[in-house]
């Protein structure tokens, strides 16, 4: 019987009523009380890591959670990590590129409703989690939430209340969990190389929404505090250039400055492609701007913090950023 290592972190599933609102007050332990049907699954033990509403959690509790898997690695067949379901997406895509290539599962799961309350969607998730932990063949970073195995750099949480809380954006879902079967569509790679470890993440990464009014002097300010900004242009990638809000040219001050500049989409779906028009083509061809076509805006800022906490060298950045992990890119560069 395969050994599975519970993590927990807090977040709704372990939270607790008190006068303040909904607070994680729940142990692992007894988070594990909850699902006695996991003892016919695997062997499995409990970590608390810590106990925070997600919303608090910072990349150095990334580097944590990281840490503690690195510690566990040998000794277990997998990892479910229980989390808040705020910024899961964001620690889903940091363990994928901090665990790199592992061939074992990482799996993240959480609950829109604690585990105690009469009706929830916990144990389901947490079981079904365990129950794709435990399957053969399974390796890699992942989230398990309603039903569905969501690769962790594809994963964004789009409902704020209902069960149906993630999808997986650009790429398909890796697969389908129901009560009685686990259809599983994207298998991982025939031949895995070694899982390799990184303990290093730089949080120097803005993320700018355009609207239309904003003044192109604010890149001159988050320039002079960030080494990295990502922005979230207008459909497939378009920067406004005309008359006076020209941001063209607070572009060419931050990549003369050697900072590192990302165009993304506001759009949700099928990605950034800004060389299709004029307002993207030209912040592409002329300066030292790259894109990030289908990656979700999770993926691309994480991705930068891991970069970042390895080089600053712009032509090594480019390098990295566009070598897809974990299936997080399909880089339209030949």
């Amino acid at each position: 019987m395969k050994r599975i290592l519970l993590l927990t972190t807090g977040g709704t599933i372990a939270s607790v009523k008190t006068e303040n609102g909904l607070a994680p007050g729940t142990s692992g332990e007894e988070i594990l009380s909850y699902i006695p049907e996991a003892k016919k699954y695997c062997r499995m033990e409990v970590c608390q890591i810590f106990s925070l509403d997600s919303t608090n959690l910072q990349p150095e509790h990334w580097l944590k959670i990281a840490g503690k898997i690195r510690e566990a690695y040998e000794k277990f067949d997998g990892f479910v990590i229980t989390h808040g379901t705020d910024t899961m997406a964001y620690t889903a895509a940091a363990l994928s590129y901090l665990i790199q290539n592992p061939e074992k599962p990482v799996i993240l799961t959480g609950a829109q409703k604690p585990i105690s309350a009469p009706i929830t969607d916990a144990r389901k998730n947490l079981l079904d989690s365990i129950r794709f932990a435990v399957k053969d063949g399974v390796r890699g970073v992942y989230i398990v939430f309603d039903g569905k195995a969501i690769l962790g750099t594809r994963a964004r949480k789009i409902r704020t209340k209902s069960y149906s809380a993630f999808d997986s954006i650009n790429y398909p879902v890796a697969a389908f969990i129901d009560d009685r079967r686990i259809l599983q569509y994207v298998e991982a790679e025939e031949e895995p190389v070694p899982v390799r470890f990184y303990d290093q993440i730089d949080p120097g990464v803005f993320l700018l929404k355009l609207i239309p009014g904003m003044e192109p002097d604010i890149l001159r300010y988050i320039g002079s505090r960030y080494d990295a900004i990502i922005i979230e242009s207008y459909g497939v990638g378009g920067i406004p250039f005309y008359d006076r809000r020209n941001f063209l040219e607070e572009l060419a001050r931050l990549t003369r400055d050697g900072k590192i500049v990302v165009i993304a989409t506001q759009v949700m779906l099928e990605g950034s492609d800004a060389e299709v028009y004029e307002v993207g083509f030209k912040a592409v061809n002329e300066y030292n701007v790259l894109q990030a076509y289908d990656m979700t805006v999770e993926a691309a800022a994480v991705k930068l913090m891991w970069i970042l906490g390895m080089t600053r060298d712009f032509a090594r950045v480019r390098e990295l950023f566009y070598r897809p992990v974990s299936h997080d890119i399909v880089s339209m560069e030949e």
